[in-house]
């Protein structure tokens, strides 16, 4: 599943073709994606310009004059920019044509994303109103993750996963940044120290950027808007490496369900 650091890059990769543009038609060849396709998404964009793309979570924001189009990746959905003369696959459900002869184009095989449309403030969006802080932003950091987790018994690798508490720590970052913290992930988040908290928030921070800059991992399914694989996958210390050795103390890495997700560790460095 596309992740923080895989739709960052997304939107990095197709902002520099869509900014400034103008949409010349929108054609949806299946509605059917995890929340429908509005009926009136065409009438909404066709003729307006598309002022700049931002991401909130793992949401892309399309912004234009009287509204914002939210897209969601689901699980193995990815956003390209193509010639509008390419002919769509069988998982292409959505094209929005631009004028310059360029169209962006949704792609979801298992149909988990979304394509909505509001003309008020998104971030007021059900989708969108109750997440938590950005972990890349000032308002993420030790403290924050501290105060939430008095009195919690979960642990703390879901807790980390909680959008309420942070979002866009997937998985595979959840995994990595508490190896970095040296934190098992079954540990009771209410008997985490305030200076693992720091640290954990720093590693958060670290990790994320590293994928971004790498274009983010790809496992399975992830390609960026110019269809190339994200790198990260090469950097990857501990998930999805069970029984291999740990990086840091050479120990086997293990692995276990831990809130219904595949968890990795080193049961040495992390405790």
């Amino acid at each position: 599943m596309p992740e923080l650091p895989e739709v960052e890059t997304t939107r990095r990769g197709v902002r520099p073709h869509v900014k400034g543009r103008r949409v010349k038609q929108v054609v949806v060849r299946d509605a059917r994606l995890r929340w429908p396709v509005p009926p009136d998404l065409a009438r909404a964009l066709v003729g307006t310009t598309i002022d700049e793309v931002e991401r909130r979570a793992k949401y892309l924001l399309f912004r234009t004059a009287h509204g914002t189009a939210i897209v969601h990746l689901g699980m193995s959905g990815s956003l390209r920019v193509v010639d509008a003369g390419v002919s769509p696959e069988k998982h292409d459900h959505v094209d929005v044509v631009l004028d310059d002869g360029k169209l962006l184009r949704l792609r979801d095989p298992r149909r988990f994303g979304c394509l909505l449309f509001t003309r008020n403030d998104p971030h007021d969006h059900p989708l969108l109103k109750d997440l938590g802080p950005e972990p890349l932003s000032r308002a993420f950091d030790g403290a924050h993750l501290h105060r939430i987790a008095r009195g919690r018994t979960a642990a703390v690798k879901t807790f980390l996963m909680d959008a309420a508490v942070v979002v866009g720590v997937g998985n595979i970052y959840a995994n990595e940044a508490l190896w970095r913290a040296r934190l098992a992930p079954r540990r009771r988040t209410g008997r985490v120290t305030r200076a693992h908290f720091d640290e954990l928030a720093r590693s958060v921070k670290e990790v994320l950027a590293d994928a971004i800059a790498r274009g983010g991992t790809t496992l399975r399914d992830f390609l960026s808007a110019d269809g190339e694989p994200g790198h990260f996958r090469m950097d990857l210390a501990v998930y999805d490496r069970a029984g291999k050795l740990c990086p840091r103390c050479r120990t086997p890495i293990r692995t276990a369900r831990v809130g219904q997700r595949s968890s990795f560790w080193c049961p040495r460095c992390q405790a």
